[in-house]
């Protein structure tokens, strides 16, 4: 690992310490602080001349300070002559606006994608972005990794392995969207596969139509990208209940948990919400006993290491 500098922000400082505990390297001496008027400055302590830099930031809120920060950072290790720079944005905020949705909007992940490629990165490392189109916004090379290899091995120690066998289990995708991811789960542990067939009002808040797939008397898993208002997961955890499931639990790569999100899965019918820590946890995440964390860390050193080392990304989700 010789020849790896780690340099990270301050949007999740606890994944960036643990990412460089897995690789066994420190992270780079570096301060990135607000002058008065909030500008973000940068100053690396470590030489970086010649080496292989991984910049460790997502994009998460405050989202345009994240940004920012990471953009900063980038520019200074190409002015400091680093050999490459990596990207590691395990939330790609803005990744929502990954289309026009009406006249006079912008594709805001267009223009950070253009953001972050202008200031200076060699190429993008990121988990489960909203939207598989956000890939071909990069003319720098894209991994998108994947959080199902992580949720596998959670539900086989926290399900599975309590008795619930496959057949028994279901896995659903919230919406038409995810249907793919959901797939893809389910092919893993050879569970069958529902779909919720909602329709958003506006944003913010949705409201469930149909349940596709026989739910009844069965285990079913919820599993979606981000949860943000929590209303979407909430429903469909009311409507899988009343539709006869025995439990309903989710799994969520990225949790932006804004506003009453919290206390409506606090009081929703749904058993458990696992989520990873892409996003740092607050306050209230880490108070309340129906959400619990697991790390991408492992997975994401992993992935570092194999950029390093120029081996293969795709075969750790064989």
């Amino acid at each position: 690992m010789s020849g790896i500098k780690l340099l990270a922000g301050n949007s999740n400082r606890p994944l960036a310490e643990e990412m460089a505990r897995q690789l066994g390297l420190p992270l780079a001496e570096a301060s990135v602080r607000r002058f008065a008027d909030m500008e973000v400055f940068v100053e690396v302590f470590d030489n970086v001349r010649g080496e292989d830099a991984f910049v460790l930031q997502p994009i998460c809120f405050p989202a345009n300070d994240s940004l920012m920060e990471l953009l900063v950072m980038i520019d200074t290790l190409r002015r400091s002559s680093a050999r490459r720079i990596t990207a590691v944005v395990p939330y790609y905020g803005y990744g929502r606006q990954d289309r026009r949705t009406g006249p006079r909007t912008p594709i805001t992940a267009k223009l950070v994608a253009n953001l972050i490629t202008v200031a200076g990165a060699h190429r993008v490392l990121t988990v489960d972005l909203h939207a598989g189109q956000i890939q071909g916004f990069f003319d720098i090379p894209l991994d998108n990794l994947h959080a199902a290899p992580v949720f596998v091995r959670d539900l086989q120690e926290h399900v599975l392995k309590k008795g619930t066998k496959p057949e028994d289990m279901v896995i659903i995708s919230p919406d038409v969207g995810g249907v793919v991811r959901a797939r893809a789960l389910a092919k893993r542990i050879g569970a069958d596969l529902a779909i919720i067939d909602k329709r958003r009002e506006q944003a913010g808040e949705s409201e469930v139509m149909n349940i596709i797939g026989d739910v009844k008397g069965r285990v079913c898993v919820m599993l979606d990208d981000i949860v943000d208002s929590a209303g979407t997961l909430c429903n469909a955890a009311t409507a899988l209940r009343e539709a006869g499931a025995t439990s309903v639990s989710a799994y969520v790569t990225h949790g932006v948990f804004s506003g009453e999100a919290v206390a409506r899965i606090n009081a929703s019918p749904m058993e458990e919400l696992v989520v990873t820590d892409s996003i740092p946890s607050t306050p209230a995440t880490a108070a309340s006993a129906k959400i619990r964390h697991i790390s991408l860390a492992p997975l994401l050193a992993e992935a570092i290491r194999r950029i390093s080392g120029e081996t293969s990304i795709s075969s750790l989700f064989n």
